[in-house]
């Protein structure tokens, strides 16, 4: 049987390295006691961060305790899921009792682990919760939601291994989920360490003393964090939610369209956001519909309607920054097109991926932003569609094929290609400084 990881620690150090986009973010990094704290402490170290713990506990249905009906968090944090209480045919009375119990844990399990020492702030900033391993993922979960009931303005899951339905699941509880290996042959968390000894509570504590006491790294502590906030757009009428990130001294912002089914809340376009915003770049991810537009298929091909949107949402927020860019994905990357081919849209560059450039096909010609089309080689229909729209566009303008991705970009190391080509697309063609390192990524250049 193959063992992944040494230990916890090993485990940590590497999960770290597929956490780097987080760096400079205003984060923290809790981990789930007991044995999610060795690998929590590596991230947290790695990533200049300060180390908490999330002490969580399930209420769990009582005819099946393994079900999970709501779950309570330190501070008084409360989470209830109504589908499961209906479902199940739970009374307010045994809902209570059941609360009762397990808010007595809680209780007993913070005091042991965390002592006297102040719960860490969780509102306004970049939550990652840890474990050492995610099988069921319930505990996870239920991290995940009292993290976000706690104010955290982004939840980032990571874990060292996890099987793939389990890590499909928990994709609808956290903005973002980080797993280093999803292998099909999972049986449990401990086959994939040489060495699973249980840690302790005392273990625990001497690890969240270390990190307190633990200088922050050189560079990192001066570093002026990215500013996250939501904000309200008007556009059409359409009252649209929006999440802008503003990067310090920031050389431009891109504006990100997405596709059909997605939102501000794409785990895969704030991972790309979060690289930009490393390079120095603000960004603003927005609905382009609203809650009730989105089931109308009508509206999600409306094209000329998206564009319109995301021209007035730019003319809206473009003040006070060099330059806009647009990034798009899917059906919101023909937006992106139609939009900045418009007269006077004055955008600097733009990027599609796995974009359908044929829904904008009539006015590709007019388009003088440069423009990145990054496809996935195993995508072939949206590929064959988008070396079609290469041939009419008039701009400077690429094609970039990621191997072995396929349309959604899911596959190990597809998604950072893509993201680091979008990022020399825009710190190329956007502005004066040439500062960020080009890294080499297959192309087809036209």
């Amino acid at each position: 049987m193959t063992r992944v990881y040494a230990d916890r620690r090993d485990a940590g150090r590497r999960l770290a390295k597929e956490l780097g986009h987080l760096a400079g973010r205003d984060v923290v990094v809790v981990g789930l006691p007991r044995g999610g704290v060795p690998v929590a402490f590596e991230v947290a170290r790695a990533l200049g961060a300060p180390l908490d713990v999330i002490v969580v506990r399930k209420i769990g249905v009582p005819s099946q305790p393994e079900l999970a009906m709501g779950a309570l968090g330190e501070g008084g944090v409360r989470v209830v899921d109504e589908d499961v209480v209906r479902t199940a045919a739970v009374t307010a009375d045994q809902f209570a009792a059941v609360e009762r119990m397990v808010r007595e844990e809680l209780e007993r399990r913070s005091q042991r682990l965390r002592g006297s020492s102040r719960l860490l702030p969780l509102a306004g900033r970049v939550a990652v919760v840890v474990d050492d391993g995610l099988a069921t993922g319930s505990t996870a979960r239920a991290a995940c939601q009292v993290a976000r009931a706690r104010g955290a303005v982004r939840v980032v899951l990571a874990a060292p291994v996890a099987p793939p339905e389990t890590v499909q699941r928990l994709r609808s509880e956290a903005d973002e989920v980080v797993v280093t290996q999803t292998p099909h042959n999972f049986f449990n968390v401990g086959q994939w360490y040489v060495d699973f000894t249980p840690t302790s509570d005392a273990e625990v504590t001497a690890l969240l003393d270390q990190a307190r006491a633990a200088p922050q790294p050189a560079g990192r502590g001066d570093r002026p964090p990215v500013q996250e906030r939501e904000i309200n757009l008007v556009a059409g009428g359409a009252l649209l939610a929006g999440q802008l990130t503003t990067a310090p001294d920031a050389r431009g912002l891109v504006i990100f369209a997405h596709g059909s089914g997605s939102s501000r809340h794409s785990p895969r376009n704030r991972a790309v956001a979060s690289l930009l915003n490393r390079a120095g770049l603000s960004t603003l991810l927005f609905d382009l519909l609203t809650r009730d537009e989105e089931p109308q298929r009508a509206r999600v091909f409306d094209i000329g309607l998206l564009a319109d949107r995301l021209g007035s949402v730019t003319r809206q927020t473009r003040a006070g920054h060099p330059w806009v860019g647009y990034f798009g994905a899917s059906t919101g990357a023909a937006a992106a097109l139609w939009a900045a081919a418009e007269p006077g849209a004055d955008v600097a560059a733009v990027v599609s991926r796995g974009g359908r450039p044929d829904l904008a096909m009539q006015r590709l010609g007019q388009l003088r932003a440069p423009t990145l089309l990054i496809v996935g080689g195993d995508d072939e229909a949206v590929l064959d569609l988008n070396r079609i729209a290469l041939a009419r566009l008039r701009c400077p303008c690429e094609l970039a094929i990621v191997p072995g991705a396929g349309h959604l970009f899911e596959e190990p190391g597809t998604l950072d290609t893509a993201a680091a080509r979008a990022r020399d697309w825009f710190l190329a063609h956007g502005g004066p400084t040439r500062e960020e390192p080009r890294g080499e990524v297959p192309k087809t250049r036209r």
